[in-house]
């Protein structure tokens, strides 16, 4: 099969636009640097980000606020402030989960609806909301609260495999998620999961129950398969990919901004983007990235594998670090068939965030301890119970009577998610607490807060000499699936693979 100018055309005969959401300073640096993009790192090619004439670029997630706090001393309030000013031309989004803000727990619905109006404040345009249960109430009261600001709500899939997780089921959710009166549809592949044929199919049943709502597809490429993925889902109706600079993209990111508007563009979609403005922001990242110590974008290989365990990416370190922290580093893949063991147990949830650190977390145990559930954390006992929704499948009845005979599972049978209002929580740290300090205080300990305070503002010159960016120019424009190693006057670079 070719996708050689087989893009279906509009109704007066024309190309049909696809449009583009840049994750360059989102989930680029999410995937590949841990989240540790800090403001002198991004705001440099904001300007360029903003005229390249993208949908939407995505700029925060609760998770990257705890991580510019604690590991980079960086006001993030600021940082958000920063570039969403230095983007006027262009809608800034933020992600949220639809009952949780940081951590694997429950957030009063008090703090959620602040959380989001409080990132309208600082510029959000948008928001991508998720649930990977579906909750709809909580889907339905953000979406609300955010349009009530002013801000665009889009309601967020995420992709799962299993014997439950069917197009038909997904059609029936993107339904329910449309009476909402959400703004938009978004299909998330955050393991990499899909295949073509899937795809086709996936979306097309999306597309189908979204009626005129947009759709838009994010796929990460843990597996390979995102670049030809997204020809088939536009293929099949959507309206909207997720791409991010070719520095920060491939393997567990996306696809890049530089390929897959080649590929859409070939395949006779038509892609309205500035592509001049793409090599200064690929040049600066890959500077951000020697002068920081810190990986490019590496393309993956196709494993078979991954659709057992379905890890996502950003958390194979984290399960290294806890084995080898046990002397059991070796276990790593005895760990991930455990997971695949336990997420049927548990009813199959989708691998991401809380459900994936939940399944995650009881795999290492059980590995760590020798005994199958004779250790269960907190919040599985609270999934189980059903705090956070119904699981798509049943739960395994044996595993459930092990885990409900304990004592302090029985504490729970009774137990209601707290709900407080803001000024019960205003408390904590003094009733005169501004809105934003409040959240601020709720995400990180309040002894990093501090110690953010204390460090001075980094602001690192990330320009290139002359000599430095022809070299860097050069680089971009020529390295494709090759290896490189350029020495220049106070600079060393070296690139492997597709960059």
């Amino acid at each position: 099969m070719t996708y050689l100018d087989v893009a279906p055309r509009t109704a007066g005969g024309g190309r049909r636009k696809i449009e583009i959401i840049d994750q360059t300073l989102r989930d680029g640096p999410q995937s590949w640097w841990g989240m540790r993009m800090r403001r002198d790192m991004g705001l440099p090619i904001a300007g360029e980000l903003d005229r390249t004439g993208f949908h939407t670029i995505d700029l925060v997630g609760s998770s990257i606020f705890e991580v510019l706090a604690r590991h980079c001393r960086e006001d993030p309030w600021e940082q958000l402030t920063s570039l969403s000013r230095a983007m006027p031309r262009t809608t800034v989004r933020a992600g949220t989960r639809s009952n949780g803000i940081v951590t694997f727990g429950l957030t009063a619905d008090s703090v959620m609806d602040l959380w989001v109006q409080r990132l309208v404040a600082h510029g959000i345009g948008s928001f991508w909301i998720y649930d990977g249960l579906f909750n709809l109430d909580k889907i339905g009261r953000l979406a609300r609260t955010a349009q009530a600001e002013g801000a665009k709500a889009i309601a967020c899939i995420l992709y799962a495999d299993s014997p439950y997780h069917t197009d038909e089921y997904y059609a029936e959710r993107t339904k329910e998620l449309v009476a909402l009166g959400v703004d938009g549809i978004e299909l998330e592949d955050a393991a990499g999961l899909l295949t073509p044929q899937r795809t086709r199919s996936l979306v097309t049943a999306i597309k189908q129950a979204a009626g005129d709502l947009p759709v838009e597809i994010h796929f990460h490429s843990n597996n390979a398969l995102a670049p030809i993925n997204y020809l088939e889902g536009v293929l099949a109706g959507a309206d909207i990919v997720h791409t991010a600079s070719k520095p920060l993209a491939a393997g567990v990111s996306l696809p890049s901004t530089e390929n897959t508007v080649a590929n859409l563009r070939y395949a006779g979609f038509d892609v309205d983007l500035d592509e001049s403005r793409f090599a200064p922001v690929a040049e600066h990242l890959l500077r951000v990235a020697e002068y920081e110590d810190l990986p490019v974008g590496q393309p993956a290989e196709y494993s078979l594998f991954l659709y057992r365990h379905q890890l996502p990416g950003g958390m194979t370190g984290t399960f290294k670090n806890q084995l080898r922290q046990h002397g059991m580093e070796d276990r790593f893949e005895e760990v991930l068939d455990e997971m695949a063991r336990v997420r049927e147990e548990l009813g199959y949830p989708v691998m991401a965030t809380p459900f994936s650190q939940l399944v995650g977390t009881q795999a290492v145990l059980n590995v760590v301890t020798g005994k199958r559930y004779s250790v269960v954390p907190d919040e599985v006992m609270i999934y189980v119970h059903g705090f956070y929704g119904k699981p798509v499948g049943p739960l395994d009845q044996d595993v459930l009577d092990t885990i409900m005979s304990s004592a302090k599972a029985k504490t729970y049978s009774d137990w209601e998610p707290p709900q407080p209002s803001l000024e019960e929580l205003r408390k904590r740290f003094g009733g005169s607490i501004s809105d934003d300090e409040l959240i601020l205080r709720l995400l990180v300990p309040e002894s990093d807060v501090e110690a953010m305070r204390a460090t001075p503002q980094r602001n690192r010159d990330f320009a290139p000499t002359t000599e430095e960016g022809r070299f860097i120019r050069r680089l971009v424009e020529t390295a494709v699936g090759s290896y490189l190693h350029i020495e220049g006057p106070g600079f060393e670079l070296t690139l492997e693979g597709d960059h």
